[in-house]
């Protein structure tokens, strides 16, 4: 799923998934225990840290499984046309090869 080029802290795709790691730590060390929030007075007791693993985590494997997809997609394409590219400059260079044969110098 990660790649080097994700490293990049302008990447929204490597912004996700750091969120995705640091909610699961999160959630994974602070089992039994209310998670405290900066902005209201109440923590996040278990119903919802339960409703975190259910709804946010879910939604987060989602919008990265669907980047692979897309990232996949943009991959072959660029594949497809870097094939392209090279059939052409192969011809180009045979069709070289071919006329530059046909001429005799004299």
């Amino acid at each position: 799923m990660s790649s080097s080029c994700r490293a990049s802290e302008r990447d929204p795709v490597a912004l996700v998934e750091s969120c995705q790691r640091s909610l699961l730590w999160l959630l994974q060390s602070h089992r039994r225990e209310p998670l405290r929030r900066c902005w209201i007075d109440h923590p996040y007791g278990e119903e919802e840290i339960t409703r975190l693993e259910d709804e946010l985590l879910p939604a987060m494997e989602s919008f990265l499984a669907r980047m692979d997809a897309i990232d996949q997609q943009l991959r072959e394409a660029q594949e497809e046309q870097e094939a392209q590219v090279e059939l052409e400059r192969a011809a180009i260079a045979a069709a070289g090869a071919e006329s530059s044969a046909v001429l005799v110098p004299l």
